[in-house]
């Protein structure tokens, strides 16, 4: 029987965390519950979670900073919860690193959907398949070669770090120069019809890619208005 996927909760309301690890259990998960941001750091280490609930509102190091110190370190998913709802707090949250954000109070079947949706997208230290021949999925442009077959991407010769999501929106864009997507068919494509989230993802996604690779003379990631996103080929 394959092992149990482990989900970390972290949350100073042991109520809400106790209610969360019961309907979580039901689902046939293992759950560790930590109260602080310290301790989640340090429950990190050692219990190697799959996915981290965690809450932003902590004693000692709050949620913010717990999110910045794993994802320093690992891509394993975050949900973040919070009584927080305002836009400026989840894209926040998001740029962080963050893969989804709940506001509470919430429903726990949608908490359990959100939570078994992002596991279905990441499987923490997997690597992709090595491809047959003629397999491999590689776009290159002046400057730029992103490989979707080892996850890579070389900006003028030199690695860039990128989270698994940030480089699957950056190749599909790349591998269809010119061709405009709206937010909503990049959330379909990137993170499945599944998903429970809004199209604020792609944008935070797109954030983080132009900090790291900027305009070039030949190409660059363009906005649309009012409609979406192209990579742009001149």
């Amino acid at each position: 029987m394959a092992n149990k996927q482990k989900i970390l909760i972290v949350d100073d309301d042991a109520n809400i965390a106790e209610l969360i690890s019961l309907y979580l259990t039901k689902e046939c998960f293992d759950t560790m519950i930590v109260n602080d941001g310290e301790a989640a750091l340090s429950a990190f280490e050692t219990y190697e979670p799959n996915l981290i609930l965690l809450d932003l509102m902590l004693p000692g190091i709050d949620g913010y900073q717990v999110c910045r110190e794993v994802r320093s370190k690992s891509d394993t998913p975050i949900i973040m919860l919070s009584a927080k709802g305002e836009v400026f707090d989840k894209v926040l949250g998001l740029e962080l690193g963050a893969d989804d954000y709940m506001e509470k109070p919430f429903d726990s079947k949608e908490l359990v959907a959100r939570v078994k949706a992002v596991l279905r997208r990441f499987t923490p230290g997997k690597q992709p398949a090595t491809p047959a021949a003629g397999d491999s999925k590689c776009v290159e442009y002046p400057d730029l070669v992103i490989n979707l077959t080892n996850y890579s991407v070389l900006y003028y010769g030199n690695a860039v770090d990128m989270p698994p999501k940030e480089l699957e929106l950056l190749y599909f864009l790349a591998s269809s120069p010119n061709q405009v997507f709206t937010r909503e068919q990049l959330l379909d494509h990137i993170w499945g019809y599944e998903y429970i989230g809004d199209t604020r993802t792609v944008d935070v996604h797109i954030k983080r890619l132009r900090e790291k690779i900027k305009d070039h003379a030949a190409w660059r990631l363009s906005t649309v208005w009012g409609i979406g996103y192209k990579f742009e080929v001149k």
